[in-house]
């Protein structure tokens, strides 16, 4: 049996939902990490006893050509040079959403991953949710019918997570590039992928991270992130009105600060034989009998977390050709674009056309 020698580039936080899911798959060797940070790579080699370790990706390609696949969860600006230089090194590439700072970039990954052969798989971690995969199931046995409309919203009042996220050269843009980028493709994802076709949106930077309040949630702090002097230079807010090219709209909002009541995270999704809802656990709106009816499950249909190590395990599935890939290039490729639309039409204030 082959074990596929895993190097990890960028071993903060979000690193370890990849490193659990690599450990617990037969198939699977962790065997080098890659961080410019110094001290946040030796205690990450520490911990999982990798020797190993390389501050310059490049170096540890050429140093390391046997490694077979790479994960990236770096910054988002290097998400395509790390995936670039891992695909011209012979690697299969698992890269963490967004998948690059801007369509362009994501063309460019997505192509040179088609023309080496290589697997190029994206972080979606929603679509692997018990709530994405029971939906997607109802929509592909008509019980939604034609899907014709859909809300999103992913707000924080009060949850900046700090450090790169809030910094736009780094991270391209705030909660919609961080938050949204999940439930658009989430809805996009149980409608069947349906290509974007045009884009109305807004961002605003009313309210900024709040850093001077008291009662600011840990939680969302990321690794590192010390509040002080941080630079926050992305929008606080956004809000689109997305038209695929199969005739549904989605509206989305997400925020890491907004006045309003508890965080929010609910999808609402319309068609015309059925809806459903999903906050957390799924909900199925029809009829029955000629009476309206809401169905819920015995069996719980929430996102819990393990969906990052089905994810690591169906991508290693894919590298050995036992299944396709659930969320490949060309889906990360569709959301950039969106991305980018929701950007400019908040820029420039009229409806972009997608092409």
């Amino acid at each position: 049996m082959k074990r596929y020698k895993i190097a990890i580039i960028g071993v903060g936080g979000i690193s370890e939902a990849h490193i659990g899911g690599y450990l617990s798959d037969e198939h699977c060797e962790l065997y080098a990490f890659c961080d410019i940070n110094e001290k946040t790579l030796k205690a990450k080699g520490d911990k999982y006893g990798i020797t190993r370790l390389y501050t310059d990706f490049n170096v540890m390609f050429k140093d390391l050509p046997e490694i077979d696949i790479v994960s990236i969860c770096t910054w988002n600006n290097a998400h395509v040079a790390a995936g670039l230089a891992a695909i011209n090194a012979g690697c299969h590439v698992f890269c963490e959403k967004p998948m690059a700072m801007n369509a362009a970039e994501a063309e460019q990954l997505s192509d040179a991953a088609e023309k080496s052969g290589k697997i190029l798989g994206l972080g979606f971690c929603r679509r692997f949710g018990k709530d994405a995969i029971l939906a997607r199931e109802m929509a592909e046995n008509g019980m939604l019918g034609n899907v014709y409309y859909a809300k999103a919203l992913y707000l924080r009042r009060n949850g900046s997570p700090g450090g790169w996220f809030s910094d736009r050269k780094r991270s391209g843009g705030g909660p919609l590039i961080d938050l949204g980028v999940h439930v658009i493709d989430l809805v996009r994802y149980i409608a069947g992928d349906p290509q974007p076709v045009s884009v109305y949106g807004v961002t605003f930077d009313k309210l900024g991270d709040r850093r001077n309040l008291m009662d600011k949630k840990k939680f969302y702090l990321s690794e590192n992130s010390e509040r002080v002097d941080e630079i926050f230079d992305v929008e606080d807010f956004a809000s689109a009105m997305i038209r695929f090219d199969n005739g549904m709209v989605l509206s989305v909002e997400t925020s890491y600060s907004l006045n309003c009541g508890d965080d929010v995270g609910r999808i609402e999704i319309f068609g015309d034989k059925g809806g459903i809802t999903i906050d957390p656990d799924l909900v199925y709106h029809g009829e029955v009998l000629n009476r309206l009816a809401d169905i819920t499950f015995s069996a719980p249909t929430h996102f819990d977390g393990s969906e990052y190590g089905a994810e690591i395990h169906s991508f290693v599935s894919a590298v050995e050709g036992k299944e396709k890939l659930r969320a490949t290039g060309k889906d990360g490729v569709a959301l950039m674009k969106i991305l980018d639309a929701v950007y400019r039409s908040a820029c420039e204030k009229r409806e972009i056309i997608i092409k």
